[in-house]
């Protein structure tokens, strides 16, 4: 295994001590620059045209969570705190999100939706309306809109009205007098959720062959006079405010967690706000009326050419057709493999998993297996109990049905539903209700820990050789949700087994979890937040040991982002004593690779491509023997809140062919990879690795597409 992730000789000699570490990069930057990556997506001539699109709206989608939570953690802490430094950070964050936001808007006006045209799919402002057009769409207006609009004309009577977050809405100034003969000269339009954004022409008002759109703020822009009699339109724009949207729950004051965070739900779209947006004509007297009414400063002010929410453009990509003149605007379909050879489609997963472990890498194999795993479960007369972690699952979920159906017959069901996850809690919430309706046992985690961890584990009654009955568990760990939807979408390591010792160490971390007590530390699983920080540097440190008696010392890590100090410090000292270490960090990363005498032997990239990348990998040599390896999987990434504030779980693969496949598909295709992939430089900025060549993720789904 070390021969094959060898990308370098070991330098025999380390570096001379550097006392000094290397300054970390800025975190919220960090999460700024992957976004600019996704976003060069939207720039690749071989990506279909529609989801160039897309990604323009998974960027202004990530800029909202952004804004929503890390942002506004970052704009909390300088105002608890003002010092100069915090104040410059606040400052180079700001700037760095309007960049990438003019960039963002750059893409979409001049290189995507000009590219959609060329392929007949238009989106026609009202001044590029034909009249036919216009008919259509006035009578659209006055059927569909108009009746759910209420415009608020401002005076002491009629205060600035709450507006939600991330809700659409015009801002209009007036001129002449109102019904009372005052001179009220602002009025806001709440648009209502229910309208769609974005709403398909009937062909016969298109040109032939043409797609032709309309966006509801243009519709409610060349109609706003209407909802104004005997008044004149000045000046308006459309607006868009952003607010703090995590949930503040005291955990050690409340009795019910679940009840409590049911009742934030309600205020959550009413938070701090945090970031304006309007269009770049809106006049500065009306941006400034907004700032006031919100308390932001200037800088909190987006003016953007083009409508303030992209990301309800996904509605177009939804409603336009796939092909144009034989080219295709999507990506191809692609159906997961069936682990085949490995586990029979129409036979027992417990038969399977007694032969061997099996592992399943989504998605390019089936998530389905997982599901047939559980269904087994439930309809087994011999399974006596089913336990599982549940972080992000939907609000629709085969799983969660089939645990239900499990309570009613009678199984012991226990489940462990995260109610914290951000932006999930609604789901969480109504799934736990509904498991607890039919005598499902359902906790809620740890007090102040999110349960983080994927895992399930079935208890069953088996017959052995000469009739006598034992219990046996089956276990399923994984390092993505237990979402079929999002299955097809991320790149994930699933992992079945049945072998006793990780089976015990499962039962001890769910015993845990529910009676609160001390258990039996885990021999197999590593576990957060008690030892996996601790295991983590230690390995690090084996590595650096290694490489200074002149072993091979090699680290190849693969995870979502790269924040927690002590993982880092740990990196650094290890590249100082020789170790080759390869970072795969999808997202954030706060390590500055390529410090002479320092960081000079860790490469650090990142792949972007159809699918998100989402598996967490470890692997770590520190000498020639081989005990002198070892390679895990995780649902954790490197960051403090998983370390210290997550329950999380790695374990490790012993098995040395499923050890070998994880490093042969996880590992080499994205060292190599010169298409998808991004190389960190030193001042934080990424450079890609090339634009032809090798595509991992291409690569294998060729490897398991039929031939």
């Amino acid at each position: 295994m070390s021969e094959l992730l060898s990308s370098a000789e070991l330098v025999e000699a380390a570096p001379p001590e550097i006392s000094v570490p290397p300054v970390l990069l800025n975190r919220e930057q960090a999460i700024l620059e992957f976004n600019r990556r996704v976003l060069a997506q939207a720039q690749r001539e071989d990506v279909p045209l529609l989801e160039r699109l897309r990604y323009v709206t998974i960027v202004s989608s990530n800029l909202d969570e952004f804004f929503e939570v890390r942002f506004a953690d970052v704009l909390e802490a300088a105002r608890a705190a003002p010092s100069e430094a915090s104040t410059a950070d606040l400052a180079a964050v700001a700037s760095a999100a309007h960049a990438l936001i003019v960039e963002q808007y750059a893409v979409f006006n001049h290189e995507v939706m000009p590219a959609l045209e060329r392929q007949g799919i238009r989106v026609i402002n009202h001044a590029d309306r034909n009249a036919a057009q216009r008919e259509w769409v006035a009578a659209f207006f006055e059927r569909e809109v108009r009746p759910l609009l209420m415009p608020v004309g401002l005076d002491p009577a009629h205060p600035f009205p709450l507006v939600a977050n991330k809700s659409l809405n015009f801002i209009v100034r007036l001129g002449g007098r109102d019904a009372f003969g005052r001179e009220s000269q602002i009025a806001i339009v709440k648009v209502p959720r229910v309208l769609p954004r974005v709403i398909r022409l009937p062909a016969e008002v298109c040109a032939k062959g043409e797609q032709g759109f309309v966006m509801l703020s243009s519709v409610i822009r060349a109609h706003l006079a209407e909802l104004f009699m005997g008044r004149t339109v000045e000046s308006f724009s459309q607006f868009r405010v952003t607010r703090d949207s995590e949930l503040e729950v005291d955990e050690d004051d409340v009795t019910n967690l679940r009840q409590a965070l049911r009742s934030g739900l309600t205020t959550r779209h009413f938070g701090l706000a945090i970031r304006l947006e309007v269009v770049s004509s809106c006049p500065e007297e009306l941006w400034r009326f907004l700032l006031e009414q919100f308390d932001l400063p200037d800088a909190a002010c987006y003016r953007v050419d083009g409508p303030v929410n992209l990301v309800r453009l996904n509605e177009l990509i939804d409603q336009a057709d796939d092909v144009r003149g034989g080219a295709s605007l999507r990506f191809p379909p692609y159906e997961p493999a069936w682990p085949s050879g490995r586990l029979p489609r129409a036979g027992s997963v417990f038969d399977a998993l007694r032969e061997r472990d099996l592992l399943l890498h989504h998605p390019f194999e089936s998530f389905e297996p997982v599901v047939q795993f559980l269904r087994e479960a439930v309809e087994d007369p011999d399974v006596l109990a089913i336990r599982q972690t549940v972080y992000r699952t939907g609000a629709k979920s085969v799983l969660m049905d089939l645990l239900i159906e499990a309570a009613r017959r009678g199984k012991e069901v226990m489940v462990v539903v995260e109610l914290k996850a951000r932006f999930d809690e609604e789901a969480n919430i109504n799934w736990a209700e509904r498991l607890e309706a039919v005598g499902a046992q359902v906790v809620y985690g740890i007090v102040g820990l999110k349960t983080h961890a994927k895992l399930l584990l079935v208890t069953r009654r088996e017959t052995g050789p000469r009739g006598a009955t034992h219990l046996r568990r089956y276990v399923h760990l994984s390092t993505g949700n237990y979402n079929p939807k999002t299955a097809r979408l991320y790149t994930d390591l699933g992992y079945l087994t049945a072998d006793a010792g990780i089976a015990a160490d499962a039962d001890a971390v769910f015993q845990q979890i529910a009676s609160l007590t001390r258990v039996k530390p885990p021999r197999h699983l590593l576990t957060a937040p008690f030892v996996l920080h601790r295991r983590l540097v230690r390995h690090i440190g084996q590595v650096a040991e290694a490489a200074r008696a002149g072993q091979p010392a090699r680290i190849v890590a693969k995870f979502n982002a790269l924040t927690d100090p002590g993982l880092i410090h740990a990196l650094i000292e290890a590249s100082r004593a020789g170790a080759q270490i390869d970072l795969i960090v999808r997202g954030a990363c706060m390590l500055r690779p390529g410090v002479p005498g320092q960081t000079d032997r860790i490469r650090v990239r990142s792949v972007v491509g159809r699918f998100l990348e989402h598996s967490r990998i470890l692997y770590f040599r520190w000498g020639v023997g081989e005990e002198d390896e070892v390679l895990y999987l995780s649902s954790a990434d490197w960051m403090g809140r998983n370390m210290f504030r997550r329950i999380e779980l790695a374990w490790p693969v012993r098995d040395a062919r499923l050890r070998q496949r994880v490093i042969d598909e996880c590992l080499v295709p994205y060292l190599h990879d010169s298409r998808d992939a991004w190389d960190l430089q030193p001042d934080g900025s990424y450079l890609r690795a090339g634009t032809e060549g090798i595509s991992a993720q291409q690569a294998l789904m060729a490897r398991f597409s039929p031939a």
